[in-house]
């Protein structure tokens, strides 16, 4: 984008200082810009001209700084009044705009709506395409780790790193995880907490090379019923479940999803969102009282 010719900067400059009185107008101004407040409250304790020509510089070094550069002129020559009652030399001001719009007319410097609105889509589809690629990396991450861990000998340890990689998958799909702890009075572990579609959940993670029993899961249901009537729990068996097992827990009264090792890896391969994949068991355990539904493309998209 082309910069902004020094004798408009300067004239803008000269609106800054002139056409408000006090700074939080100015910052307010500034804001609905789309300059960045750690930019304003940088030199917001200068003077309001050498605040104005501090911000403009610093807007200067990339192409969004130019393009807010664009938004704050077209802001200023869209003013009919002053934007701060408080301004003692009104005329002065008003001189200020009025030769401020005819040096940007003249060099056709003003911010169209269609180019205005092109550029917030540009930025949209950028940010969203840069998120999509961290989150694909992150997850590429955690699918190295979950692989290097499955063959390990210290299946202990291998549940802790099972505790850490929960977290981190939540945390990529921006639902808010706690990892393990212990109840107040310290009589229960818990492996992790999460909150989903206003449902309260408890986790209990098993990596290990054997199915966990029923005493297990009955331990775990325990853990549950002694909260609040809304919570539930997720069961993470990354071994699986023995399908006589999970019977018992299935049906009316049922407050526990199960989610295996097969499940685990469709997310962390990114074929299935761990959103989707939670929706696709609850709907399953409220629709039909099945808890334990293995992940099956086809069902789900």
């Amino acid at each position: 984008m082309k910069q902004i010719s020094y004798e408009i900067l300067e004239q803008m400059i000269q609106c800054f200082g002139k056409c408000f009185h006090y700074k939080d107008s100015m910052a307010s101004f500034l804001r609905s810009s789309d300059v960045p407040k750690i930019v304003i409250d940088k030199y917001r304790d200068l003077p309001k001209f050498v605040w104005a020509r501090k911000v403009l510089e610093e807007l200067s070094v990339n192409e969004n700084g130019l393009i807010i550069q664009r938004k704050l002129l077209t802001n200023l020559c869209k003013l009919r009044d002053l934007p701060d009652l408080g301004v003692l030399d009104r005329n002065s001001g008003l001189d200020s705009l009025r030769k401020l719009k005819s040096l940007a007319y003249e060099n056709d410097y003003l911010v169209k709506e269609e180019d205005n609105k092109n550029s917030i889509q540009k930025r949209i589809v950028e940010e969203k395409q840069a998120l999509i690629k961290e989150r694909a990396k992150k997850l590429e991450e955690l699918r190295e780790i979950f692989n290097n861990n499955l063959m390990t000998e210290n299946r202990q340890k291998a549940g802790y790193i099972l505790e850490d990689l929960l977290k981190e998958l939540f945390e990529i799909n921006n639902i808010e995880y706690r990892k393990s702890f212990r109840t107040i009075e310290n009589t229960q572990q818990i492996d992790g907490y999460f909150k989903f579609d206003s449902f309260d959940y408890l986790v209990e993670a098993k990596w290990r090379k054997d199915y966990p029993n029923g005493a297990e899961i009955a331990a775990f249901q325990h853990k549950i019923n002694s909260k609040i009537e809304s919570t539930r729990g997720l069961f993470v068996s990354i071994n699986g479940f023995r399908e006589e097992v999970i019977n018992e827990f299935r049906g009316k009264g049922s407050n526990i999803i199960f989610m295996d090792g097969q499940d685990l890896i469709l997310i962390l391969e990114g074929r299935v969102n761990l959103d989707d994949c939670l929706r696709f068991k609850i709907e399953r355990a409220v629709q039909i009282g099945e808890t334990y539904s293995p992940l099956i493309l086809s069902s789900i998209y």
